[in-house]
This record gives structure tokens, C-alpha cells and sequence, in this order.
């Protein structure tokens, strides 16, 4: 039997976050009602939670762009959504994540130094992520279901804009984020380093919505 040939690119929508730490859900509730509309052809969703090293693997499987959906702190008003490219030298490190948890930072270190064995190329990575209102930490005393109002009322939007996002990286994976005639509207864009706590470390493309 023939190997498949592949058509066109292929982008990985991945929620990622712990559903039992308030706006950390913010992930795993925009690829929930992603879900619920349609996408192109190419486009593979999925809720990886708080399962860090699945997602380190499935960075893998040959995607060309892969966008991560997370609750991300770093000081604008709670619900602010950004867009945000890490830079791949910053997700260097030498700890490999959690099997029960997930720290992007770490999930990255682990994806990369995997491609280098396997001698692939891992895809172009995005963050779609939301300024959360509520913070845990994950060692409090009891667990708190469901997303703040500001959290919440920016995942309609998170969905647009992934769904634009989307369709322009299937026409170009490389495709500049917030250029002129970009993927996603944006009020500025920005160079500089992440803020402590957020999903990772080292210089960025950073828009803002």
C-alpha cells in the first residue's frame, strides 16, 4: 500500500489548561466551543488539559503551525487576548514536563530536543492567549470550576480569532502575525520579554486585542 499524499498544510488548535483552576480553563472552553464551528480542512483540534507530554509529541506529527489556547498573565485588563510568538531559544531547558501537568515552557524544551533526535522539524508555534482575572496556583485548598466573567466573555472572540488565524497560516504557515493585511486585527505589536508566569520565556511577537 502507497504512503497518503499530503494536500495543503496542517495547523494544530491545542487547548491546553486545568479545568479545576478557574480561568486556566480558558484553553480547554475556546477548543470546546471551537468545536461547535465549522473549520477548513488541515484544521486539527484538540484539548490536551493539563497533558504536557501528549502535547509535546503530537508537535511531532508533522503540523506546520501549531497554536496553543492558554490563559496567559501579563498585566493587561482580565479577558485581554494576545497573540503571542515565544521564541524558540527561550523554551530551552533541560526539565522535562510533568506527565500529569502543563508548563508550556517545558512542553516546548521537550518538543524540541525530541526533533532534534528524530531529525524533524517542529512546526511554527503561536499563543492565543487570555489575561486571566483569577490566579491559582494549584496547591489551594479547594478547586474552583468555571471561568470569571471577563475570562468568559472573551471566549467568543478567542474563537474568532482563532478561526481567522486559522485560515490565513492554511494559506501561508509563515504568515506575519498582525502585519498589514495579517491574520488577526490587532491595536499594536510589540518586541520584548514575557513577564514571569507567563507561558514563556525570551523575546516575542506579542499583539494585542
Amino acid at each position: 500500500m502507497g504512503t497518503a499524499k499530503r494536500h495543503g498544510p496542517r495547523i494544530l488548535i491545542a487547548g491546553i489548561g486545568n479545568v479545576f483552576l478557574a480561568d486556566d480553563a480558558f484553553g480547554p472552553e475556546v477548543v470546546t466551543a471551537l468545536r461547535g464551528r465549522p473549520v477548513p480542512p488541515g484544521v486539527h483540534i484538540a484539548d490536551f488539559g493539563i497533558r504536557g507530554m501528549d502535547l509535546a509529541y503530537r508537535l511531532l506529527d508533522g503540523y506546520d503551525a501549531a497554536v496553543l489556547v492558554d490563559a496567559a498573565p501579563r498585566g493587561g485588563p482580565p479577558g485581554t487576548l494576545y497573540v503571542i510568538e515565544p521564541d524558540p531559544a527561550g523554551a530551552a531547558g533541560p526539565a522535562a514536563p510533568d506527565g500529569h501537568g502543563m508548563d508550556p515552557v517545558k512542553v516546548l524544551a521537550l518538543a524540541g530536543r525530541l526533533a532534534v533526535e528524530e531529525d524533524v522539524v517542529l512546526p511554527r508555534v503561536l499563543v492565543l492567549g487570555c489575561e486571566p482575572l483569577v490566579r491559582m496556583r494549584g496547591d489551594e485548598p479547594d478547586v474552583v470550576f468555571g471561568l470569571s466573567e471577563p475570562v468568559r466573555a472573551a471566549v467568543g472572540e478567542a474563537v474568532e480569532m482563532l478561526r481567522t488565524l486559522a485560515a490565513e497560516l492554511l494559506r501561508d504557515p509563515r504568515a506575519a502575525v498582525g502585519a498589514a493585511g495579517g491574520a488577526v486585527p490587532t491595536g499594536s505589536v510589540n518586541t520584548g520579554p514575557l513577564n514571569a508566569g507567563s507561558v514563556s520565556a525570551g523575546s516575542l511577537d506579542d499583539v494585542e486585542r
